[in-house]
Parts: structure tokens; sequence; C-alpha cells
């Protein structure tokens, strides 16, 4: 028996016949008794078999939406602004003139996207495959097979947000209009975020 995904929404249990009879896509989601969770289509070889699927390149992904990502990037941010913050508290007690303190905030403030700029590059291509907030929302940085970055991958991916971020955020809103919900910098460097499971 197996459920399907229609538009959405987990529709079934149907049996091998009733799915013959429906219109079932190559990555319509699908799960039988035993899977922890669904799997496209033409994963399965008897629904290859049945439905007359080709056997897929390589394993495919869940991709990751906005509002992980979103999240992900906030909770990198508060955690590096935390660090710094406890750090530039106790800077400021060492240092009584105006002008000293005001340098220490300039600083703060500069290496902030620096220290995450470096951070994420290294992270992006650790074992974890992803920053602390991409671990903590579940999901991790791949190239198009989803396969594990290089370092060189990951630092010329982060170096490549430059680009939607010189768009005033619509490099980060295109992944509305692809499918593999792929950020500007992520088209142009060939990388995808994904996500282990689907519900």
């Amino acid at each position: 028996m197996y459920t399907i995904v229609i538009k959405g929404k987990p529709q079934g249990p149907y049996t091998l016949e009733q799915l013959k009879k429906m219109e079932i896509f190559p990555d319509t989601f699908v799960r039988k008794p035993g899977m922890d969770d669904y799997k496209e289509a033409h994963e399965l070889q008897e629904l290859r078999e049945l439905l007359g699927f080709n056997v897929p390149k390589h394993t495919p992904q869940y991709f990751a939406s906005f509002d992980q990502r979103l999240m992900a990037w906030a909770i990198d941010y508060f955690l590096i602004v935390v660090v710094y913050a406890i750090i530039l508290a106790i800077a400021v007690l060492f240092f009584e003139d105006k002008e000293s303190r005001i340098a220490l905030v300039f600083a703060f403030f500069m290496l902030v996207p620096f220290t995450k700029f470096v951070y994420c590059s290294i992270a992006d291509a650790s074992k974890t495959q992803g920053s602390i907030g991409k671990k903590l929302m579940d999901i991790k940085v791949t190239n198009e097979f989803g396969q594990r970055l290089t370092f060189g991958a990951a630092l010329l991916r982060n170096v490549a947000k430059i680009t939607s971020n010189a768009t005033l955020g619509l490099g980060y809103l295109y992944c509305f209009l692809n499918k593999k919900q792929q950020c500007l910098h992520d088209v142009i460097v060939s990388t995808l975020v994904v996500k282990e499971r689907l519900l």
C-alpha cells in the first residue's frame, strides 16, 4: 500500500494496481510501510518497472525553503553578535576615552559580517555541510549532485552572495522562481541548500 503526495497533501493508501491507473510522475512523492520518509516515485524499483520511469542519475533532494534559510541566517548572526557583544563589553572596561570606545564599536560592526563570511565558508565545506543555524534547521549545502562542497566552492558561494545583496535582496527572493529553490548566488556557483525530510 502506498501513500502519495498530491498538491502538497498525502493521499491514499493505494495499491500498485490503483497507482497504475493514476497520473503518477517520476517526482511524485511516495511512501510505503517501513519507510521513514517520502521518496520520489522513480527512486522505488517497483514503481520504475510498473510506470516505466528512468533510473535516477543521483539521489533526489528535498530543497530548503526560504523561511528555513532565513531562520538559519538569523541564528548564525545572533550567535556571532552575542559573542562579539560580550567581547566588546569586556573591552570597553579597559578604555575610558570616548574615541577608543567609538573605535571599538566601529570595529564591532565591521567584524560581525566578516566573521560570518569566514565562518560560513568554512562551515559549508565541513562535514556538517553548514553552519550551526543550518544544522539546527536540519538543512545543509551541497553541490548540484547532492555532494559536499570543497572549501573553494564554499568560499565562492559566499563571495557570490554579494550579487544577491547588491540586488537589494532580490537575489534571495529568486528562490521563489526556481524549482530547486536556489537563490541567485546558488545558481551562479551551482549549489543547493537541501533538507533531510519532506514532511
